[in-house]
């Protein structure tokens, strides 16, 4: 717990949403007071109610795209939509809450003369010709595909955190993050984690998209949040990018398979057309976080997961018959 010389005023962007809301956490945990931003687009206030009372705790509803007048210690930019359901939704949003939002935010951070974190994406790896993916590789993204608003988004956010860094000596910290699950995932966020499990638990055919070989690398949320704070905490000679995400690699049928096996369930698994530009390997090279933070995930895929499957189990129970997919029913891997 800091002290109260020590106590930092923090802002989280997007701080209702699945990562924002576990990173406030253990922000108060530790002690600070936190400024929670978010326009509630995929956020939810029930992942940041159990804070309403803490009074080291304020709420904002804000979309950064519009100009933010706060006075803080330190930024966390974590607003954008994160699942293809959701930035597909409204593409042109999408790319304006990456970019405009980056300017704001940064603009915020230049007035304050503060650090400045941005959750950056493996998406900007596209589908990867380089296999495990290093922070020196430049990508292999379309610029014109259905995913582009999300992958290109992001790319130019972090374009200009680099050249904000460069330009006014801005202090970043940019960080490139690989699939992420865990509690408080949006239930109807069309990600392959969320999606297998409330699938399985309802006895609902798994839907599989492709032959199931294609492969993703999981982090559990409180590895990955550890990894955020290790960032923010290095001097101004590390502004990133830096890859975190867990370098373990399984593909989608085996994930499917465990889920099933973990909750009981008789689900079938139903095979679909593979959607266009979905990368066919991701997996990242954590060296850098190894060796500048010391960082690593801890947390083995079926502990994580069977955490993740009694979050759903207990959702599904309190609202059996909730829609839980509240865009284009579409899913994705």
């Amino acid at each position: 717990m800091r002290s109260y010389s020590t106590r930092k005023r923090v802002l989280v962007t997007g701080g209702a949403g699945f990562l924002g809301s576990h990173l406030i956490d253990r922000l108060i945990e530790r002690g600070d007071e936190v400024l929670c931003v978010d326009n509630l687009f995929t956020g939810d206030k029930s992942n940041i109610d159990h804070l309403a009372s803490n009074p080291r705790f304020e709420f904002m509803r804000h979309d950064i795209t519009f100009p933010l007048f706060v006075e803080v210690d330190e930024i966390y930019n974590l607003a954008c939509p994160a699942s293809p359901i959701h930035y597909q939704f409204d593409p042109v949003q999408t790319t304006k809450t990456s970019v405009i939002g980056a300017i704001n935010m940064l603009g915020l951070a230049k007035r304050l003369k503060v650090r400045i974190f941005q959750a950056s994406t493996s998406e900007v790896y596209g589908d990867p010709s380089v296999h495990p993916q290093p922070e020196t590789y430049w990508g292999n993204v379309n610029p014109i595909g259905p995913r582009a608003c999300y992958d290109e988004g992001k790319r130019c956010a972090e374009t200009l955190f680099f050249d904000y860094h460069r330009q006014h000596g801005l202090d970043i910290k940019v960080v490139r993050i690989f699939n992420t699950y865990g509690p408080r995932m949006h239930p109807g966020d069309g990600r392959v984690v969320s999606n297998f499990v409330i699938q399985a638990l309802k006895g609902e055919p798994i839907t599989l998209y492709g032959d199931g070989s294609q492969t993703r690398s999981f982090c559990y949320v409180d590895d990955l949040v550890e990894g955020f704070l290790r960032m923010m905490d290095t001097g101004e000679e590390l502004p990133g990018p830096v890859n975190l995400g867990n370098p373990n690699e399984f593909t989608m049928r085996g994930l499917a398979n465990a889920i099933i096996e973990l909750t009981g369930s008789k689900s079938p698994i139903e095979e679909r057309p593979l959607p266009q530009d979905d990368p066919k390997q991701r997996q990242p090279d954590i060296a850098i976080a190894r060796e500048k933070l010391g960082w690593e995930p801890r947390v083995q895929l079926r502990e994580g997961l069977k955490h993740t499957i009694a979050y759903f189990d207990e959702f599904l129970s309190e609202l059996p018959d909730r829609k839980v997919a509240s865009f284009p029913p579409e899913i994705r891997n």
